[in-house]
C-alpha cells in the first residue's frame, strides 16, 4: 500500500466562527483507495499559501511512500531545507499529513488510533469549553460577556447545567504583537472581578481556567496570578509570549496557581525545554500543530517524567479535535480536552457523524482511524473567501489605561 493522491479543503467557518474563521484539511489517498483526513492548525500565511506548502511536502516526502512510516515521514519533513529545528509553520503541515496517515493506519487495520498508540486508558474524557453567548456573534469580535461579571457568570453557569465541570475565559484584554507588558490596573480589577463572579456563581461544580494570549511580562503576570490566587483557577494559561520558558518559569515560581501552555509551541524539543525549567506543569499541545499525533504522543511521555499532564488545545476544526480525542484515550496523564462547546453546530455539521459527547464528557469513538469522516459535500460548499488569517492580532500597543 502506497499513498498516491493529496486533497486540500479551506472551509469557512460560518458565524459565529468559534474555532477559528476558517479550516485547513487534508485528505490523503493510497493505491488501494484507503483515505485519510488531517488538519493543518497554522496561521502564519494565508491558507491557500498554506495548502500549496502542503502539496509541495507531499510530492517531496509522501507520495510513494507507505503510510505505516510516520516515523520516517517525521524525521524528513524536520530534517530536510537545512531546518532541523522546531519550525512552527512547517509543524502545521507536518501534523496534518501525519495525522492524515494515521488515519489511514487505522482504517487499514480496522483499530481507532488510540489502540495503535498503546492502547485505550480512559473510556470517556472531561471536556472544557470557553464562555460564549447564547446567541450568534461574531467570535472575534467585542461583547459584553468578556467584560461584564454578571454576563461571564450567568454564562458558566449555563455550561455547567450542560454538564461541564470546568470553562475557560480570558478577560485579560487584548493581545498584540507588542506584548508582553504589564497589566493595567483596570485590567487586574477586571479580571478578578469576572472570575469572582464565576466562582460565586458556580461554587465547586466547576474549575474555572483562566486564559491570556501571552499579554504580559513575567512581573506583570505574577501581580496578577496573586490577586486571582483566592479564587482557586485550575491554570494560568500562557501568561507571557511563547518563546521565553525560562521567564515562563519565573511565573509559575511565584504563583499557586499551576502554569498552562504549549497552544504555540511545536516539537518535542520545545515542549522539553519549557518542562526542564519549570515553565508548566499543565501541557497544552495542539496535534495540528505540535508535529501531529505521534509527536503528541512523545511530548505526553515527556511530561509524564516530570509528572506534568496534558490538556489538548483547540481552536480549529473536529478533524484535530478528533486527533486531539485519540491521544488523549491512550495517554495516562491526560488532564481534560478542549472542546467547542458540546461539538455541535458547524463542528458537527462538517462531520458525517458527530463527535460523542454526554454530560460534559467526550466519548472515544471506537470506529478505525481518527474515527470522524469529513462530510466532503459540506466542506466544498462552504468555500473559504475572506483575507483573514485565522486569528488576527492587534497590530499596535494594546491600550494600558
Amino acid at each position: 500500500m502506497k499513498i498516491e493522491k493529496i486533497q486540500t479543503f479551506v472551509v469557512g467557518n460560518p458565524p459565529p466562527r468559534t474555532g477559528g474563521r476558517y479550516f485547513i484539511f487534508v485528505k490523503l489517498t493510497t493505491d488501494t483507495g484507503v483515505t485519510g483526513i488531517g488538519e493543518i492548525y497554522t496561521a502564519t500565511y494565508s491558507p491557500q499559501i498554506v495548502c500549496k506548502v502542503a502539496e509541495d511536502m507531499f510530492e517531496r516526502y509522501i507520495f510513494g511512500t507507505d503510510p505505516f512510516h510516520i516515523e520516517k515521514m517525521w524525521r524528513r519533513t524536520y530534517g530536510s531545507g537545512f531546518a532541523h529545528r522546531p519550525d512552527f509553520s512547517t509543524a502545521g503541515v507536518v501534523s496534518g499529513l501525519e495525522m492524515a496517515m494515521w488515519d489511514i493506519c487505522g482504517k487499514d487495520t480496522g483499530k481507532p488510533v488510540y489502540e495503535l498508540l498503546g492502547g485505550q486508558v480512559h473510556d470517556r474524557l472531561r471536556c472544557y469549553t470557553y464562555l460564549y453567548p447564547s446567541h450568534e456573534f461574531d467570535a472575534h469580535s467585542d461583547h459584553p460577556l468578556y467584560s461584564d461579571p454578571d454576563l461571564a457568570a450567568e454564562a458558566a453557569v449555563r455550561e455547567v447545567e450542560r454538564g461541564f465541570t470546568a470553562v475557560k475565559l480570558d478577560p485579560a484584554g487584548p493581545y498584540s504583537v507588542y506584548d508582553g507588558r504589564q497589566p493595567s490596573l483596570a485590567t487586574i480589577d477586571r479580571s478578578v472581578r469576572m472570575v469572582a463572579a464565576i466562582r460565586k456563581a458556580v461554587g465547586n461544580r466547576a474549575d474555572i481556567l483562566f486564559g491570556t494570549h501571552g499579554q504580559f511580562t513575567a512581573s506583570g503576570a505574577i501581580r496578577l496570578a496573586k490577586q486571582l490566587e483566592p479564587y482557586d483557577p485550575m491554570w494560568f494559561e500562557e501568561p507571557i509570549p511563547p518563546d521565553a520558558p525560562e521567564e515562563m518559569a519565573k511565573v509559575a515560581a511565584h504563583t499557586s496557581i499551576p502554569i498552562a501552555t504549549g497552544e504555540r509551541l511545536t516539537s518535542k524539543y520545545e515542549f522539553a525545554h519549557l518542562l526542564r525549567v519549570g515553565g508548566a506543569s499543565i501541557i497544552q499541545l495542539a496535534t495540528g500543530r505540535c508535529g501531529g499525533i505521534l509527536e503528541g504522543k512523545k511530548i505526553a511521555s515527556i511530561a509524564e517524567t516530570y509528572h506534568a499532564q496534558i490538556a489538548p488545545h483547540l481552536y480549529c476544526g473536529p478533524i484535530e479535535g478528533a486527533a486531539n480525542i485519540q491521544l488523549s484515550t491512550c495517554t495516562p496523564n491526560f488532564l481534560i480536552l478542549e472542546s467547542i462547546q458540546d461539538w455541535g453546530g458547524f463542528h458537527a455539521k462538517i462531520l458525517k457523524k458527530p463527535i460523542q459527547f454526554e454530560n460534559g464528557y467526550v466519548i472515544p469513538s471506537k470506529e478505525p482511524g481518527l474515527g470522524v469522516e469529513l462530510n466532503e459535500e459540506v466542506a466544498l460548499a462552504h468555500p473559504y473567501t475572506g483575507t483573514d488569517l485565522h486569528l488576527n492580532e492587534r497590530q499596535t500597543p494594546a491600550d494600558l489605561t
